[in-house]
């Protein structure tokens, strides 16, 4: 599966603070549209024989800009064969902040506007749910993006590395419910694996053991950001 991050409502972009490079580079623009179908399905035509390949978005929940995404995904979600919903970016210091461009970022932009870094975890993982439950569209995608990126840069808050109250572990059972409740599946993705202040999958080996449980099913992703990463963990973990 091909799946760029979708391009971002431009009044969200106007409402966001911090480091203006998470917001620049976190998505192709709507003018690279047409140019990205064009390549992606040549690439399925080319390779047809040896490869099946999936094409579609990494699509952002922008909390509060639910009909910039449904009405993105009405009109392009019939040319795409797979997608992931996933949440970058919340509520913060002097707008939307991203939550995962730099550990001092998302500390000044998120952790300390909201108190501390475990109160900064639950407003992420609450942010999950909102978009589980938001009506996107039927084009919505069934797969919910690494559903514990606010642990990005765990070992910059945390001593031992991990911060995990019961309030958090509650958070991440809600999400687990509802998933199962609207039969979705999760991304199993191992780029936490190589973040030098993570050093884990998202989600973490406890979270899996719980959605294992109630048998929601899991799809691998390494997240790639460039060849390298290509397939990063999967001998491993999969």
């Amino acid at each position: 599966s091909i799946v760029e991050h979708a391009p971002l409502s431009s009044e969200f972009m106007k409402n966001t603070a911090g480091n203006q490079e998470a917001v620049t580079t976190a998505s192709m623009s709507m003018s690279d549209l047409p140019y990205y179908f064009k390549k992606m399905n040549q690439m399925k035509k080319k390779y047809a024989s040896d490869l099946l390949i999936h094409i579609g978005f990494e699509v952002d929940y922008l909390i509060g800009y639910e009909d910039f995404t449904r009405d993105f995904l009405n009109e392009y979600g019939p040319q795409t064969d797979d997608g992931v919903l996933s949440l970058h970016f919340l509520e913060g210091q002097g707008g939307f902040r991203s939550i995962d461009f730099t550990a001092e970022d998302y500390n000044e932009g998120i952790v300390q506007f909201y108190g501390g870094f475990e109160q900064a975890q639950l407003v992420y993982l609450a942010g999950v749910k909102q978009s589980i439950e938001a009506d996107l569209g039927a084009f919505k995608p069934r797969r919910i993006g690494h559903i514990s990126l606010c642990q990005k840069f765990q070992q910059f808050f945390c001593a031992d590395g991990r911060d995990f109250s019961a309030e958090v572990i509650a958070e991440f059972e809600a999400i687990l419910a509802l998933v199962k409740k609207r039969d979705y599946e999760l991304d199993f993705n191992t780029a936490g694996l190589f973040k030098p202040l993570c050093k884990e999958t998202y989600p973490p080996k406890e979270i899996v053991t719980l959605a294992r449980a109630l048998e929601i099913p899991f799809v691998y992703g390494s997240d790639s950001h460039g060849v390298a990463d290509i397939g990063r963990g999967y001998n491993t973990y999969c």
